[in-house]
């Protein structure tokens, strides 16, 4: 049976930290448009900086609907699952804000996660968490853990600052709903 925690602390805390990737799903406001799903992960790319917060660095990448869905409501659930050991499944419901390097507090927020993010970095994403939970995880695989895939690291260290700039102008400015996401 599922349970549901007042916080993020101790062992909960430790949990969401130790899982190599996890899962982001937000939806536009209303009936249509699409839901969307994105994998996330990456030796330190999320961070807990209080038992009520969560904060992942968001890179560069094929589309940006989570950057629209976040600026038009703000809903956002995490998802972590366990793979490796005890079955278990946790899921972080709450109201999320996208931070750029432009936007006052990024520097506070970059604090939080370990080293220098690679390049490539366009947004964090602040989730302000509102309901914690988690269920049993009996239905997800075992699996292996083998370690972070470099790709688009070695992508963006290709690109100079305006070919990344182009590269979001043009394909993380609207999502596929046509919803502003990045300026």
């Amino acid at each position: 049976m599922g349970k549901v925690y007042e916080a993020i602390d101790g062992r909960l805390r430790e949990f969401v930290l130790g899982q190599p990737m996890f899962f982001v799903a937000t939806a536009p406001s209303g009936p249509g448009g699409h839901v969307n799903v994105s994998p996330k992960g990456g030796a330190g790319c999320l961070a807990v900086p209080d038992e009520h917060r969560v904060a992942y660095l968001d890179y560069t990448g094929s589309g940006a609907e989570t950057i629209a869905h976040l600026r038009e409501n703000g809903r956002i659930t995490l998802m972590l699952c366990a793979f490796q050991g005890p079955p278990k499944i946790v899921r972080l419901h709450g109201r999320g804000r996208v931070v750029t390097p432009q936007d006052a507090g990024f520097a506070d927020l970059l604090a939080h996660f370990p080293g220098e993010p690679a390049r490539g970095l366009r947004s964090v994403i602040e989730v302000a968490v509102e309901r914690i939970s988690d269920s049993c995880g009996y239905q997800v695989p075992l699996m292996e853990y083998v370690g972070d895939r470099d790709l688009l690291v070695r992508w963006a260290e290709r690109k100079s600052d305006e070919d990344l700039a182009h590269y979001r102008a043009t394909r993380n400015a609207r999502s596929i709903d046509d919803l502003p996401a990045l300026p």
